[in-house]
């Protein structure tokens, strides 16, 4: 298996022996592609899923710093934290692959804590409106999340 994302179409797609098997519209980066820290754009090249988080766990719960908060999205929920980048449903924990690219120092996806992430689903998909992750609506990051495995290759592309 291995996840391809492109930025410019805003699509995922998860190969299998040189076979898209399945395609999803995402929303990446307002700020575009980059991989500076604190630049709030989305890492390109070669990654890897480092983690999966959020097993079992029903759709719509809210993760705050990669742990689940006993909350489930809502509209009533969001009217309460209006500022909150919401992360939902799973979490895919992406970690560079290029040392200098991607990978340690002030370029370190994993340190960045890029994730491939559910989102609320009144979101937008297939414009780049996220703060660097890569945004999935909540049933196609559940079922991604069940499709790949930790160590799965990740290409992100301009």
């Amino acid at each position: 298996m291995q996840i391809r994302i492109s930025i410019s179409r805003q699509r995922l797609e998860l190969w299998r022996n040189a076979v898209c098997v399945s395609s999803f519209s995402v929303s990446t980066a307002l700020n575009g592609p980059g991989e500076a820290k604190n630049s709030g754009c989305t890492p390109c090249g070669e990654h890897l899923v480092r983690a999966k988080i959020g097993a079992g766990m029903p759709l719509c719960t809210v993760f705050i710093a990669r742990r689940a908060t006993g909350e489930i999205y809502s509209s009533d929920l969001a009217c309460q934290y209006p500022g909150r980048d919401w992360i939902l449903s799973r979490i895919l924990w992406l970690s560079g692959c290029e040392i200098g690219r991607n990978r340690l120092g002030s370029v370190d996806t994993m340190q960045r804590y890029i994730y491939i992430h559910g989102t609320p689903d009144a979101e937008p998909m297939g414009q780049p409106l996220s703060h660097g992750c890569i945004r999935m609506r909540n049933t196609d990051v559940a079922d991604l999340f069940e499709r790949v495995d930790v160590g799965t290759r990740v290409i992100i592309e301009e």
